[in-house]
């Protein structure tokens, strides 16, 4: 009988505590996955997270991304993975904590791969991480390989453990979505597996993070176009998830608006927008905005946002800046630009990239000098262009 004034998680522990030193649970059998459990004892992904993480701890079980959670052979030490159940697989040779070993004690012969994984190369803020990302690459024993996820949880997880198989070093990741936490990071962590993740964290969960401040970079935003007489203002974004980021910019937004006395208009909140960028849709939520003049500046949450923007506004004969601001976070421009024509809030990706590469490197190299968790949030700053001036008041169509 379980005791009831005993945490969950503490109860999910010893079930599988008894079933294992009963012999009920034999030597690599795999336990039930963590949907199951939270079906079967009734409680949160979290409760089951925090339960599997402290039995792999104490050397009950250990996991390996992609597979599952599995009955350990001989605590501490990690046992042999079992086999995947089909030939044409590639097998999983080493857990996660082995490979760990081998970077702490091996020097490699050669460069080895660092993974860097991320939804999408669609802007210049991409390739600027990138470029940081290099620039400490070029230094070191090390060489980055790029995986794109498609805004999909599921590559995401699969671009994990295929990187792993082919024994990587380490990974920099851009998270797709910071509101369902991708287990296969989480097992990372719990692995003591080095990763440093980029643009935004995962609230709640100690990691090694680089980002920007997002919160101020919106502050900033709002407090140029309010200082141009601009007081209908709309924040717009098309991430295809929820994320920390996202969350941070509107509260950032919506913070400088109330310092202001300024009334918060919902629909001037444009955070779910499904956009096809291969055409421009007149029907599209976005476009009617724009036809109606509900706002006579917007702020987009990258730049990409910023240009289908800017490019609706002229098939509609507006005017940029002279009837309609727009202010991107990211510089839509290349660098080979002459000058910066969009107003944007800078957030430093190469240093952001660089200074992820730098963490991670320092990681592989010198594990034993590891201290806490690295959270480096650099200072967003404003860049005034030509795309943002004072407000215009034109007649509605």
């Amino acid at each position: 009988m379980q005791k009831e004034r005993q945490p969950l998680y503490l109860q999910v522990q010893e079930h599988f505590k008894k079933l294992i030193s009963s012999g009920t649970l034999t030597i690599d059998e795999k336990i039930p996955s963590e949907k199951e459990l939270m079906v079967d004892f009734n409680v949160s992904r979290i409760t089951i997270a925090n339960a599997l993480t402290q039995l792999a701890k104490e050397g009950w079980i250990y996991r390996i991304p992609g597979r599952g959670s599995f009955v350990s052979k001989d605590m501490p030490f990690v046992p042999e993975v079992p086999p995947l159940p089909s030939e044409n697989l590639p097998a999983v040779t080493e857990h996660v904590r082995e490979k760990r070993e081998i970077v702490q004690h091996e020097r490699p012969v050669g460069k080895r791969m660092i993974g860097f994984i991320i939804p999408s190369l669609d802007d210049y803020f991409a390739l600027r991480l990138i470029e940081g990302m290099n620039k400490i690459m070029r230094h070191s024993d090390y060489y980055l390989a790029v995986i794109l996820t498609n805004h999909s949880n599921e590559f995401e997880k699969e671009a994990i453990v295929q990187l792993l198989q082919k024994d990587v070093a380490g990974l920099i990741i851009f998270p797709i979505d910071a509101e369902t936490y991708n287990e296969e990071i989480l097992s990372l962590k719990m692995s003591h597996y080095p990763f440093v993740l980029i643009d935004r964290y995962l609230p709640g969960v100690e990691t090694h993070f680089v980002c920007s401040d997002s919160r101020l970079g919106a502050q900033l935003a709002v407090s140029h176009l309010w200082e141009l007489g601009h007081r209908n203002i709309a924040i717009c974004s098309d991430s295809p998830l929820p994320t920390v980021t996202v969350e941070e910019r509107i509260a950032g937004y919506v913070e400088a608006l109330k310092q202001r006395g300024a009334m918060i208009d919902p629909a001037l909140i444009l955070t779910e927008l499904v956009i096809d960028y291969d055409q421009k849709d007149d029907a599209h939520a976005l476009a009617r905005c724009l036809k109606n003049g509900q706002a006579t500046a917007y702020i987009t949450l990258n730049a990409k946002l910023a240009l289908y923007i800017s490019g609706f506004a002229r098939s509609m004969k507006l005017h940029v800046p002279g009837q309609l601001s727009i202010l991107s976070f990211d510089d839509p421009s290349s660098e080979v630009d002459s000058q910066e024509w969009y107003t944007h809030i800078a957030q430093s990706e190469e240093e952001i990239g660089s200074r992820a590469a730098r963490i991670l490197t320092d990681l592989l190299d010198h594990p034993s000098d590891e201290e806490g968790y690295h959270k480096i949030v650099l200072e967003p700053k404003l860049v005034v262009g030509q795309s943002t001036g004072p407000v215009f008041q034109y007649a509605k169509s």
